[in-house]
Order: C-alpha cells, then sequence, then structure tokens
C-alpha cells in the first residue's frame, strides 16, 4: 500500500456518471496517474436526478446502488495498485445551506465501496462543516489552496453542473464560493428539447449556431443569487426547470440553439460578475471541469474577462475533468491522517475541521 497513494470519486450536479481519479501527492503537488468516468444507465440517472421525490425505501435502494457504481469506478481506476485511501464525495441528491436546520445529503455507501475495494474509504465530507456553522459547500477551495496559494494571484473556477470559483495566492485563499449555473441548464435545455434523446450540448455545437438574447441574460443576471454576499452556494436544482421554463417557456428542437447561446452567454457572464468581485491583481484564471471542454463558454470568458488570461487546469498538470476527484483524494488522505482539511475563509464554518466519516478497509 502507497501511502501518498489515494483515489478520489466525484459525481456532481449533471448526474452523468462517476469519475475516478488516482492521485499521487507530495507535499507541495498532486500528480494524476490515470483518470476514468463510468456512465450511470439512464435509469439510474433519472432515479437521482427525482431523488427529492423519493420514498425512503426507495433512497435507501438508492444509496446501496450508487456505492456498487462508486466501488467499480474506483477499481477501475485502481487497476491493481493499493492506494492508502479512497475519498467518495457521492451523489448529492439535497443541499440546503439556506434552511433551518441547514442540511445536505450525499449518497453511495461508503461501507459498499470499502467492502468492494478492500480500502479504507472517507466520505461524506459536507455535514461536519455544517455541523460546524458553515455552507458545507464549496469543498473545492482547500485542495486550491493546497494546488496554488503560494504562486501569484489567480482565479481558480470550477464549472460541473454548478460553477464555483477559488481566490488564491500569495501565501493564501481570499474566498470561495459558487457562483451560479455552470452546465446545468445547458443540459437541461437539450434533454428537455429532445425528450432525452440528447443529453449535452457537446463541445457546444448548438450553441456555436444560435444566437444569443443579450437582453435576457441581463434580465437574469438579476437573479436575486448574484447580489448575495458570500459565503454562499446552491441546491443544484435552484437554476433548474422553474428558471428555465419561465425565462424560456417551451425549449423547442427548433429553438434550441438560441437558447444554448443565450445560456452560454448566462454562464459566461454570471461567472465574470463574480470574478469582478476581486479581478484587480488577477494574474490568472484556471478552468477545470466539463465547462473547459466546452469551446463556446471559454470563447465567452475569455472575452468577458480580458484582460487576464483564462487557461485550464491541464496547462498546470491536472485534467480538467479529472480535478474534482483529485480534490476528494486529497480532502481523504488529509483526514486519514488526522489533518484539517475544509476552508473557512469559503464555507463559513466556525474554524478548521476535520471532513468526513471513515469506513476501515
Amino acid at each position: 500500500m502507497a501511502s501518498n497513494l489515494a483515489v478520489g470519486l466525484m459525481s456532481g450536479t449533471s448526474a452523468d456518471g462517476v469519475t475516478a481519479a488516482l492521485v499521487r501527492f507530495t507535499p507541495t503537488e498532486a500528480a494524476v496517474i490515470r483518470c476514468r468516468t463510468l456512465s450511470y444507465s439512464s435509469s439510474l440517472r433519472n432515479r437521482v436526478l427525482a431523488a427529492s421525490t423519493l420514498t425512503a425505501p426507495d433512497l435507501s435502494r438508492l444509496n446501496m446502488e450508487l456505492g456498487a457504481v462508486f466501488a467499480a469506478a474506483a477499481r477501475a481506476v485502481m487497476a491493481g495498485q493499493r492506494p492508502a485511501v479512497i475519498g467518495s464525495h457521492g451523489q448529492t441528491v439535497w443541499h440546503g445551506p439556506a434552511e433551518s436546520p441547514r442540511n445536505t445529503l450525499q449518497l453511495a455507501e461508503p461501507a459498499v465501496i470499502a467492502e468492494r475495494t478492500g480500502v479504507t474509504v472517507v466520505a461524506d465530507f459536507r455535514p461536519r462543516d455544517i455541523a460546524a456553522g458553515g455552507q458545507g459547500a464549496p469543498l473545492m477551495p482547500a485542495f486550491d489552496e493546497f494546488l496554488f496559494g503560494a504562486g501569484p494571484m489567480r482565479a481558480i473556477l470550477n464549472i460541473g453542473g454548478l460553477a464555483n470559483v477559488t481566490f488564491v495566492g500569495r501565501g493564501r485563499l481570499h474566498a470561495g464560493f459558487d457562483t451560479g449555473p455552470g452546465n446545468c441548464l445547458m443540459d437541461l435545455a437539450v434533454r428537455t428539447a429532445t425528450s432525452g434523446r440528447l443529453m449535452m450540448d457537446r463541445d457546444g455545437r448548438l450553441a456555436a449556431r444560435g444566437r444569443a438574447d443579450e437582453a435576457k441574460v441581463a434580465a437574469m443576471l438579476r437573479d436575486a443569487y448574484f447580489a448575495k454576499k458570500p459565503p454562499k452556494s446552491l441546491e443544484r436544482t435552484y437554476f433548474g426547470k422553474a428558471f428555465l421554463k419561465a425565462r424560456f417557456g417551451r425549449v423547442s428542437e427548433r429553438k434550441l440553439p438560441d437558447v444554448l447561446a443565450t445560456l452560454n452567454l448566462f454562464t459566461a457572464a454570471s461567472i465574470e460578475l463574480a470574478l469582478a468581485m476581486r479581478k484587480k491583481g488577477l494574474r490568472e484564471i484556471v478552468v477545470s471541469g466539463g465547462g473547459a471542454l466546452n469551446p463556446v463558454l471559454m470563447a465567452n470568458l475569455r472575452s468577458l474577462a480580458e484582460p487576464v488570461p483564462v487557461t485550464d487546469s491541464a496547462d498546470h498538470g491536472i485534467p480538467p475533468m479529472a480535478k474534482e476527484a483529485a480534490c476528494f483524494a486529497w480532502l481523504a488522505l488529509r483526514a486519514v491522517r488526522g489533518q484539517t482539511n475544509n476552508c473557512p475563509a469559503a464555507t463559513g464554518a466556525r474554524g478548521p475541521r476535520i471532513l468526513g466519516k471513515i469506513v476501515p478497509a
């Protein structure tokens, strides 16, 4: 067993599958050895997306089923190597940081992962931060500080279903929070217009054919979330079906390119709105997540962010689709070593804590 080797497992708000990364760590660096994504079946994805309406028995079954899928992803990326620990984010089915009491729920039973891999698992990271008065999200900023804290001022941007940003550099983390929608509204529009035949606007091809409605973008940017001050985080349904229907009505295939062009620009503009808070002195914007693979979104970001250069995490040695999984590998490794791994400056927690529940091998 390699004490500096860990596996991270991540499934985000898009709920399209599990990304697993095998990562080797040094005191200052993370090197991704392998990264694999195991897609959910359409049936499993539909149940995950409908989780807030499921009964307790159905949620219990879903938890165990997801545990088996996460375990399979871990075994695939381990490929015979034995890491010190597996860090599993689980599948978020509800996140209520603004409710009373604050609450959050991630599924994918870690006991199943430990049993099927023979490796200690750390999972369920968010509740301890919430118990300490935090939002339980975003969790990426602690990892961003590890990777980029010693460098110049950067905005480290992750664009999954939702988007979050960390402002870090000059020896410390300055802020971190959810900026708003990432791919969620664009994915939802595609699924809605095609009745599930297509799941996403791959490479932004449909958005590239459309024309953005800038007046509608400006109106959407007046949503109350963008005026809130950090710390702040989002439940995945906030920018969901109700939001899409209220702004676009029925989304047909004929209208889809224009809708996607508008949503793509809106996503980029909402991110730029967050970046504007601390744009002075920024040397670079580093993007990871699925949004980094959408050339239309990246072009919109580059245009809005000028003159600050926009790169992606591959330029810093971590594949864009592996970074979130690598984060949970790092969080888990710190947890089993008894080291704090939250980021109070981003979540609003009362202080440093060790996040995650440990299931021994």
